[in-house]
C-alpha cells in the first residue's frame, strides 16, 4: 500500500534560556497518509526538544521559524522503528476504513428471537 504522507504543525512550546530567548523546547504534530483510493489515516506525536543543545551560532530566531523549518526537525528524530510505528498505525486505521469490523451483540444475535 503505497501511502502519500502530509504533516502538520499544530502547536510549539518555548521557553529561553542563558543568552537565547523563544528558544522551541517542544512541538505537536500530525501526520496523515492517503492510499491511492483516497483512505486515510492520522497519527499525532509530540516532539520535544532540550534547550542545552542548541547551538547558538546555528539558532534561527523564534520569528524567522517557518513550518518548515520546524517540522524538518521533527522529521529529523521521526526515522527508524519510531517512524515504521508510526506508519503501521496509520496503515490499520486504513485497513479498519476499508474492512470495517461490526460488533454485533444482544438483541442482534442471529439466533436471538425478538
Amino acid at each position: 500500500m503505497a501511502l502519500t504522507y502530509t504533516w502538520k504543525l499544530n502547536s510549539l512550546k518555548k521557553t529561553s534560556a542563558a543568552n537565547l530567548s523563544n528558544v522551541v523546547i517542544g512541538t505537536t504534530w500530525q501526520l496523515t497518509g492517503t492510499d491511492e483510493d483516497n483512505f486515510s489515516g492520522a497519527f499525532s506525536g509530540a516532539t520535544p526538544f532540550k534547550v542545552a543543545e542548541v547551538d547558538p551560532n546555528n539558532f534561527i530566531e523564534y520569528n524567522s521559524l517557518t513550518e518548515e523549518i520546524v517540522l524538518g526537525w521533527i522529521q529529523n528524530i521521526v526515522v527508524g522503528g519510531y517512524k515504521e510505528h508510526i506508519d503501521e498505525q496509520i496503515g490499520k486505521q486504513i485497513r479498519d476504513k476499508k474492512n470495517p469490523v461490526e460488533d454485533v451483540s444482544g438483541n442482534t444475535l442471529p439466533w436471538i428471537v425478538s
